[in-house]
């Protein structure tokens, strides 16, 4: 009976979700996709565009990056066997690793199952270094931009650290983020700063150089200095002239960098890269590496051969299309009498709607005009910012977002969204 009764409860929580309209686990289904490069995604028989990727690139249908994957899998197997420091590492992961920590201009780099796993990890070993006493109140402050994402969130969660070793500073306000380093610099040794490059509702990106100029100034007035952590899973391969992210945007380096393997370069995996030092701590402390399957061999070859496009004059190529659709698309919007949720030049583009049922509503409707976009109401957004999450793509064409524009006045305008 207990069982029943508890089971009585998820069903009413679930009721609960679904009567405002924020349920996300009926998820659309994709059969298919069309050839390379355009790649429209088949659903029951109709051609749809997609707009909801992070496949900033198109690069995950890129013949290169399927060739690749072919071939590793071919040499290596279909999975990794083991964890790394078993039998799991294979000559293809350390090759991305040394890739990736070139790409980014560091001394080394370390691929997780996710970038989810990567902050997970990272978070937590940073913040708990080498304390052997967890009774012992921490010796670091741990300072979070107010719209981090939820795995950074979780990150500094696990780490079990009191309240008052925990700071959220103003989203974007690095003044703020200086008052508190400020505040506490007396209370403790060390401090951990951890932001994301680009948020990920609003394609808003933290401006980095005013950051590290902060966390420089505090450094030396902390026993143990001050480390900035950034994690820049939608900035890089999307952001930037050379695809580097935010840190090319803002001129200016994290001290660990945590990335993507699965948004701009097509694939799939976390990964840090960071000074050897760091690197070394990691695979001797982070679970999720530790004690989980690293990517499969296949993806770990397209990974590798992504890296390489982008690094070309084709992925630059692809870099400087993706911003023109993303100002086309903006330009468009706001001239049809859109407004967005945040001025955006990244290629997250939120539509801001402020109803959850019109959200929901838009949504469907262009939907069934063979258009694939994303509502976020609370909680993932705040309450009345409900938008639409557009996401450009190097493999849209302006053809494509034309229709886009077109089928989002006739929407709105059915909805209410829009004035007839």
């Amino acid at each position: 009976m207990s069982k029943t009764n508890f089971f009585a409860l998820l069903d009413k929580e679930v009721a609960t979700i679904d009567s405002v309209k924020t349920s996300k686990r009926h998820e659309r289904v994709i059969d298919g996709f069309t050839e390379y490069p355009h790649s429209y995604a088949l659903m029951g028989g109709k051609e749809v565009k997609i707009f909801n990727s992070n496949d900033y690139l198109g690069l995950r249908h890129h013949p290169d990056l399927i060739a690749a994957e072919h071939e590793a899998s071919e040499t290596y197997g279909s999975g990794p066997g083991a964890v790394r420091f078993i039998s799991g590492s294979l000559k293809v992961h350390v090759d991305l690793e040394n890739a990736l920590a070139k790409f980014h201009n560091r001394e080394a780099a370390m691929v997780f199952s996710s970038a989810f796993a990567t902050n997970m990890a990272v978070l937590f070993c940073l913040i708990q270094g080498q304390r052997k006493d967890t009774a012992v109140t921490p010796d670091v402050l741990v300072v979070s931009d107010a719209l981090n994402h939820r795995s950074i969130i979780d990150g500094i969660r696990v780490a079990n650290l009191p309240k008052d070793h925990r700071e959220v500073f103003r989203h974007l306000d690095a003044a703020h983020l200086e008052e508190i380093l400020e505040a506490r610099k007396n209370t403790v040794k060390r401090a951990l700063v951890v932001t994301d490059g680009v948020f990920s509702m609003l394609g808003e990106y933290q401006d980095l150089k005013k950051i590290r100029e902060v966390v420089d100034k505090y450094d030396e007035q902390y026993e143990h200095g001050v480390l900035l952590v950034v994690d820049d899973c939608h900035g890089i391969a999307a952001f930037g002239p050379t695809g580097r992210g935010t840190e090319e945007l803002c001129t200016a380096q994290a001290d660990v960098l945590v990335g993507t393997l699965g948004k701009g370069f097509g694939a799939d995996g976390g990964y840090v890269v960071a000074s050897k030092k760091v690197i070394d701590y990691l695979r001797e402390s982070a679970a999720t590496y530790i004690y989980s399957n690293s990517i499969s061999p296949g993806t770990a070859g397209a990974a590798l051969a992504s890296i390489n496009l982008v690094d070309s004059k084709a992925g630059k190529k692809m870099i400087a299309h993706l911003q023109e659709m993303t100002q086309l698309f903006k330009t468009a919007m706001k001239k049809a009498g859109f407004t967005f949720a945040a001025e955006s030049v990244h290629p997250i583009q939120p539509v801001l709607i402020g109803d959850a049922a019109k959200c929901r509503a838009l949504a469907d409707n262009l939907f069934e005009r063979q258009f694939l976009v994303t509502n976020l109401s609370y909680p993932v957004v705040t309450a009345g910012r409900d938008e639409l999450r557009v996401q450009l793509s190097a493999s849209h064409t302006v053809a494509d977002v034309e229709m886009l524009v077109s089928a989002f006045k006739t929407a709105g305008t059915n909805v209410g969204v829009l004035n007839k």
